[in-house]
């Protein structure tokens, strides 16, 4: 065989290799989202009474969380995963905690995307529970699928996962998480926020921030999704009223204020949102397989960009 069929071969086994790792990571990530279903099924229990803040059955939440930062081989910061906080405003003193763990980065790790989701809801009212299943368990369980396929395939930045608590008593979490940062501000490039990504009656998944931050949306737009699955922009701008503005809508919010680039991974208010109707029995299963599926390879994506740029685009 001569030289030239030699190099040949050996680049068409390089290239069929090439293809079978992207197909098994790809048939991983499936995976991950398909077994994060069982993580809303546990997070909107009705043992868990709705998750408030500083319940019960928020602590439960909260083991459970912990439990699977670990199985996800996530490092934890200072001595553990946990970050209480203490926080008066108005209406009480809150006690919350926030569950923070990390995957250093391969090539730089001093910076850094804060991929985050808050697990707390608002408890029981009226003797009715309020179980949260999209609002968020299932941005929790899109969180818990993502760190588990990162644990198998290293980012080259360093990924921050942070499930936050006291989102609905007003962003709590995040701003603890920004006043006591798990890595100096200074290195975080960007945050991924989820909330609310389960169920779509028209199967779209907006993607919230690239009005804030235009070099997203190429790099979102080019990441491959399922035909069955829209990926939509808008929602970050006061265009069309303050309401349908969701700049400051949830725990991305704070990072923006901070101006740390974000994108918001969420869907539009639908009929069972803050309700006790609220139910995992209510999830989409596809569509949350397929959100999952595009968030955990837009993170690649995005995380691979970052490695390649010198410079903080803010």
């Amino acid at each position: 065989m001569t030289t030239t069929a030699l190099l040949r071969a050996f680049l068409l086994i390089s290239q069929l290799a090439l293809a079978v790792s992207c197909a098994q990571s790809q048939q991983q990530s499936e995976d991950f989202a398909r077994a994060s279903l069982e993580h809303i099924r546990v997070l909107a229990a009705d043992s868990l009474q709705g998750r408030e803040t500083g319940t019960p059955g928020n602590r439960m939440a909260m083991e459970y969380i912990e439990q699977e930062f670990r199985a996800a081989g996530l490092a934890p910061v200072d001595s553990g995963y946990r970050h209480a906080f203490t926080v008066d405003t108005d209406e009480a003193t809150v006690h919350g905690a926030n569950l923070i763990g990390l995957i250093r980065g391969t090539k730089y790790p001093d910076r850094a995307i804060v991929i985050t989701a808050h697990y707390d809801h608002v408890g029981v009212r009226d003797g009715q529970i309020y179980n949260g299943a999209d609002d968020n368990a299932s941005g929790v369980a899109g969180l818990l699928a993502a760190a588990h396929w990162f644990h198998r395939h290293a980012p080259a930045t360093t990924l921050i996962f942070a499930a936050l608590d006291a989102e609905e008593k007003g962003l709590l979490g995040a701003t603890a998480l920004l006043k006591h940062p798990p890595v100096p501000l200074e290195q975080i490039r960007l945050n991924i926020n989820l909330d609310m990504i389960s169920r779509s009656s028209k199967k779209e998944l907006y993607a919230a921030g690239t009005a804030h931050y235009p070099w997203l949306k190429p790099l979102l737009t080019s990441v491959a999704r399922p035909d069955s699955l829209r990926l939509l922009f808008g929602h970050d701008t006061p265009e069309h009223g303050a309401q349908h503005d969701w700049t400051l809508a949830s725990d991305h919010g704070v990072f923006h204020q901070h101006g740390i680039p974000f994108i918001y991974f969420g869907v539009e208010d639908h009929e069972d949102y803050h309700k006790p109707s609220d139910d995992f029995s209510k999830t989409d299963r596809v569509f949350f397989i397929d959100a999952v599926h595009f968030i955990t390879r837009a993170i690649a994506k995005l995380d691979a960009h970052i490695a390649g740029d010198p410079v903080p685009q803010r």
